[in-house]
């Protein structure tokens, strides 16, 4: 502990770091809260020297939008189908690699390579993995499209090639795409996290159920997945988190349409919400938006941790 006669010591150390916490964290927070509560808020119009009412106005608008709705929709779709089904594979890959002994140090890098590469290049990948490349009119003036390599896959099993992001392609189609997409582009985290927490399991546990013969399906259920519980709630919790603020993996996949060319913003979410908000010089509602979003989040992980509270064993 710090005597107090040298704690202005401790206090200068401090600084730099509070004065940086302050004006790129505290402020923003305090300055997004003052915006959302003035209506019509504009940041030109501000410049100006225009007034503002303080008032709920924002909060309405941003509700009552008609695009909101869907906005929210794509949101929570996306959320609670990735988090858990990332979260589960990712608990199966960590077990089977750490059960793997030969060349386990390089499947954990190749697993981790995707954590380090930027999502929008990851996103123009899967773009020309899923994208019909075109189509041409044969000798006998039939139509033959020209397929990408998932739609070639699923044509070699003797399927027939989907539109999944092209003209003309479905809701349910664009958010399978953006699903696989979010899953796999989360796996490496989860993956590293899992399997730091795997391997800091005493292994006595596993050497009394194999002494008594348990079965690898108990040994589990019973075992791994209680003792890892702290680590299965930290990811998805985090998980819940990022899926609410996703946006760069759709623009990695559709561009700044956010859907398909017949059907743009067909696919947006909340932050692009917030981002169409400041790029029409509407901040007021921008940050009204990013306030409700907050909430959500808050109260998703408020959840999450009620329920941490009965089912993680420390």
């Amino acid at each position: 502990m710090v005597d107090s006669k040298q704690q202005w010591k401790a206090w200068l150390y401090l600084a730099p770091a509070i004065v940086l916490l302050l004006v790129f964290t505290v402020w923003p927070i305090i300055n997004t809260v003052r915006m959302s509560l003035l209506e019509n808020y504009s940041g030109l119009q501000a410049t100006a020297g225009a007034q503002f009412q303080f008032g709920l106005g924002n909060f309405l608008k941003v509700v009552r939008y008609r695009q909101f709705t869907q906005c929210l929709k794509n949101t929570c779709i996306l959320c609670f189908l990735t988090v858990p089904i990332s979260t589960i594979l990712a608990l199966l890959i960590a077990v089977a690699l750490n059960s793997i002994k030969f060349l386990q140090k390089g499947l954990q890098t190749i697993f981790f390579l995707p954590y380090v590469t930027n999502s929008i290049a990851i996103g123009m990948v899967f773009a020309a993995m899923f994208n019909i490349v075109g189509s041409f009119y044969g000798t006998e003036n039939e139509l033959i499209v020209t397929a990408g390599i998932i739609n070639n896959v699923i044509e070699f099993f003797g399927g027939t090639h989907i539109n999944w992001i092209n003209y003309g392609s479905s809701y349910a189609a664009n958010i399978f795409v953006m699903v696989v997409y979010i899953v796999w582009n989360a796996l490496p985290f989860k993956i590293l996290v899992l399997l730091g927490g795997l391997q800091g399991i005493n292994k006595q546990y596993y050497e009394a159920a194999k002494v008594d013969g348990t079965p690898r399906r108990r040994v589990f259920t019973k075992i791994t997945v209680p003792l890892l519980s702290p680590m299965l709630a930290y990811v998805v919790i985090t998980g819940f988190i990022g899926g609410f603020k996703e946006y760069t993996s759709i623009v990695g996949i559709f561009g700044e349409t956010m859907g398909p060319p017949d059907a743009a913003k067909r696919l947006n979410t909340m932050v692009g919400f917030i981002y169409d908000s400041l790029s029409s010089n509407s901040q007021g509602r921008a940050s009204a938006a990013a306030l409700i979003l907050f909430a959500i989040i808050l109260v998703v992980t408020l959840i999450n941790n009620q329920v941490s509270k009965k089912r993680v064993h420390y």
